[in-house]
């Protein structure tokens, strides 16, 4: 049943990242990475459509490595969560394993279909800029918080209520 909870988060994550990069390139009526596109919608918020061929927030974003080389790896990652979520205690675990998972597989796509990520997101302050991202980056990024929650928090509720006593530092 844990195992269904993250594969289904997986699903779903992977699911809403592809139809939501589905949608920003029919709306820039674009067919891939390609040329810079953007939209601003707030003044702080806009659409843009760009592509990371390196990792995370652009790190190794430059010729010489290629996405295959990081689908490769993020392969490798996945293959160490779904053994990691086949071991899951708790529903609540494997659903935050299988979101990572989820914005994994994702970001996979992405890179054998297009050479690198599709990101889209772009939130900014002034002249300062958070860098562009998307549903599976998001997915990440909740994922692991879950898991740092379930982690520090939920373990710690568990210990104090399974031995009655106080287990803070």
């Amino acid at each position: 049943m844990k195992l269904g909870a993250g594969l289904g988060a997986a699903a779903i994550a992977t699911a809403l990242d592809q139809a939501s990069k589905a949608w920003l390139l029919a709306h820039f009526h674009a067919t891939g990475c390609g040329i810079l596109r953007e939209q601003t919608l707030t003044p702080y918020f806009q659409l843009v459509l760009t592509c990371n061929r390196g990792i995370s927030f652009g790190l190794f974003n430059r010729p010489g490595i290629s996405g295959l080389t990081f689908a490769i790896l993020a392969a490798l990652v996945i293959l160490v969560l779904v053994f990691w979520l086949s071991r899951a205690h708790t529903r609540f675990l494997a659903a935050a394993i299988g979101l990572v998972i989820g914005g994994a597989v994702g970001n996979i796509i992405d890179r054998l279909r297009f050479g690198g990520v599709i990101d889209f997101l772009s939130f900014h302050v002034g002249a300062w800029y958070w860098p562009a991202f998307n549903v599976a980056d998001s997915a990440i990024c909740l994922g692991v918080a879950a898991m740092l929650f379930e982690g520090f928090w939920l373990r710690r509720a568990a210990l104090q209520t399974n031995r009655g006593t106080d287990v803070t530092p």
